[in-house]
C-alpha cells in the first residue's frame, strides 16, 4: 500500500510552519497530490502558483476538489490559468471577509457595544477541575514549580490560576 500524508494545518501559517517543505520534499514523479480547495494551499496567488508549479515541475498529479481541478502532472496553460484564476478568487475572498469583518467590528464599537470578555469575568481553565488538588498541594507546602510539573502546566498557567482563583497560601 502506498503511504498516505495528511496535513491538517491554517492556511495563515508560514509554508515551513505548515511543514509543506518537508511534503514537497517527499513528492516524487507520479505522486498523487489532494487538497480539499486551492486556498488551504496559501494566503496569496503567487504561493499558491508557486507550489502548484513545482509538484507539475516534479510530475505529481494534483485534485483540489471544490473547484474541481486536475492536474496530471504535465504543464499546460490551462490548467496555469484555471489555477490562477481560482487562487486570486480565494485571496480576494479572504480580504472582503477580513473587510467585512473590520467594518462590523468598528460599526459595533462605534455603536457603543463592549468588544471581548466582561470585566471581571473568570476564564474558563484547564486546571479548574484539579483546584481543590492544587489548593491542598500548596498547603502542604509542595512548591509551585512542582505543582506545575504535576499538573503538566507552564508555571505561568499555574501562577495565573492561583492569582486568579485566590489559591495563595
Amino acid at each position: 500500500m502506498d503511504p498516505f500524508i495528511e496535513l491538517t494545518v491554517s492556511s495563515r501559517k508560514s509554508q515551513k510552519h505548515r511543514r509543506v517543505d518537508k511534503l514537497l520534499a517527499q513528492l516524487e514523479n507520479g505522486d498523487t497530490r489532494i487538497v480539499s480547495e486551492l486556498s488551504r494551499m496559501g494566503r496569496s496567488v503567487g504561493e499558491i502558483i508557486s507550489t502548484v508549479d513545482n509538484w507539475v515541475k516534479l510530475g505529481v498529479h494534483f485534485f483540489a476538489v471544490k473547484e474541481r481541478i486536475v492536474l496530471n502532472g504535465t504543464p499546460d496553460i490551462a490548467s496555469k490559468v484555471m489555477v490562477t484564476m481560482f487562487s486570486l478568487f480565494a485571496e480576494i475572498e479572504r480580504d472582503l471577509i477580513s473587510l467585512r469583518t473590520k467594518e462590523a467590528l468598528t460599526a459595533a464599537k462605534a455603536a457603543g457595544k463592549r468588544l471581548g470578555r466582561p470585566k471581571g469575568v473568570l476564564g474558563r481553565s484547564k486546571l479548574d477541575s484539579r483546584k481543590e488538588e492544587i489548593s491542598q498541594l500548596l498547603s502542604f507546602g509542595v512548591s509551585k514549580s512542582a505543582i506545575a510539573r504535576i499538573t503538566r502546566v507552564d508555571r505561568t498557567t499555574l501562577y495565573h490560576f492561583i492569582k486568579s482563583r485566590g489559591l495563595v497560601f
